[in-house]
């Protein structure tokens, strides 16, 4: 579906719930399950701007694989499903929860720090892998099992150690894969930066500056966000629970949820992150259009 047809269909099932909603006198509830790096934009902008649709948006932010696992259980009743990477949506898919996933946004890997953190001036001035190994510094990250920025800190490491020529470097800065000392959920991660609980931490380049938090921007050969190298990203892997990971494309899709109570409101939500007003939206929150990511079905 190109562009224009999303912004039409956009505005016709706009119609219907606005007719919901003069009909109820009240906006149309909606759960959307989102990836949790979304939580600033979706809970500000974004809530407001569906609510001139006749939505209100109800939103539930945690790690993309487990909002995945219980979509699919049935543990949530989600309208809206909107994650980060293909997996879990495919994940959704395959298990006939919604029909099509609609890609809407494109991120890139950082590392952000504290302004409050003693380390704060090394890493405006020192390589910021070098700064990560120093003794004492608090690095914060995601569940790897359960959230793909989790597993995407770690393929960025696996990157640099040979971009860097820096042996072991993913093990120095990280040390388990499943390090508890380092793991966060990843709502929180940004507001522990803030406070400065933490020195530094992985983020995706459209968290930082909700919190006003610096951050350091990586190279296309080790941030997972140029779709030209996604090819090379795939020297890095992991092992975890039985299965191989691999990168994935950083890019964030959208799918209304089977079984919706509102099934064209859900649908209007999501043909709504391809009109001009979504689009201002993800600028201002530094996210880049999802050039060349095809529609997941």
């Amino acid at each position: 579906m190109t562009r224009r047809n999303l912004i039409t269909a956009t505005l016709g099932f706009a119609g219907a719930a606005f007719a919901v909603r003069g009909g109820a006198q009240g906006l149309v509830p909606l759960d959307v399950a989102y990836a949790g790096s979304m939580g600033s934009m979706m809970e500000g902008p974004v809530k407001s701007a569906v609510a001139s649709i006749g939505i209100e948006m109800r939103g539930r932010a945690q790690g993309s694989d487990a909002l995945a696992k219980l979509i699919v259980a049935g543990s949530i009743a989600a309208d809206v499903f909107v994650p980060v990477t293909p997996g879990p949506m495919e994940t959704v898919l395959e298990a006939r929860k919604a029909r099509r996933g609609v890609p809407i946004a494109r991120t890139e890997m950082v590392i952000a720090y504290s302004p409050k953190s003693s380390f704060a001036s090394a890493f405006a001035s020192q390589p910021w892998y070098e700064v990560l190994q120093e003794p004492g510094i608090r690095f914060g990250r995601t569940d790897p099992a359960t959230d793909p920025q989790g597993r995407n800190i770690i393929f960025t490491l696996q990157l640099a150690q040979r971009y860097y020529k820096q042996p072991g470097l993913a093990e120095k800065i990280l040390g388990a894969i499943i390090n508890p000392a380092q793991i966060f959920a990843e709502p929180t991660v940004e507001a522990r930066l803030q406070s400065g609980e933490l020195d530094a931490a992985s983020a995706y380049r459209i968290q930082p500056a909700s919190f006003e938090l610096p951050f350091v921007r990586l190279p296309d050969e080790i941030n997972l966000g140029n779709e030209s190298m996604h090819a090379a990203y795939q020297a890095a892997s992991l092992d975890l629970g039985g299965k191989t990971y691999h990168p994935q494309a950083l890019v964030y899709y959208a799918a209304a949820i089977e079984g919706s109570a509102h099934p064209d409101t859900a649908a209007a939500f999501v043909n709504w992150f391809a009109s001009p007003q979504a689009g201002a939206i993800f600028k201002k929150y530094a996210y880049d259009p999802p050039v060349g990511a095809s529609v997941l079905s």
